[in-house]
């Protein structure tokens, strides 16, 4: 239990973060003020990916990798967007424009 717990609150964490920073994968300044939506949303597919295979790891250490099909992935991405949405939320909708 305490993996699972461990994995989802790294997946809500990690989900939020390209949204809280405005340097482009986290090192490189944009050229204009604010970093693309673009550049956001390859950041939160790059995390999606580093939290799988985390979460891979951490079964693989459990027990037997279970083989997964494409129907685990989309439920999963579709997940971790939905993790995205307090920072979606703050970065587009809830501030104030120039702050």
């Amino acid at each position: 239990m305490q993996n699972f717990l461990f994995i989802v609150g790294l997946a809500a964490i990690a989900a939020n973060l390209p949204f809280f920073s405005e340097k482009i994968f986290f090192f490189a300044k944009p050229k204009k003020e604010t970093k693309a939506f673009v550049f956001r949303f390859t950041e939160l597919i790059l995390l999606y990916f580093i939290v799988g295979l985390i979460a891979y790891w951490q079964e693989g250490r459990l027990s037997p990798v279970h083989q997964q099909n494409w129907p685990f992935y989309a439920t999963t991405f579709a997940l971790f967007i939905v993790f995205a949405w307090p920072g979606f939320v703050w970065r587009y909708f809830w501030r104030k424009p120039g702050i």
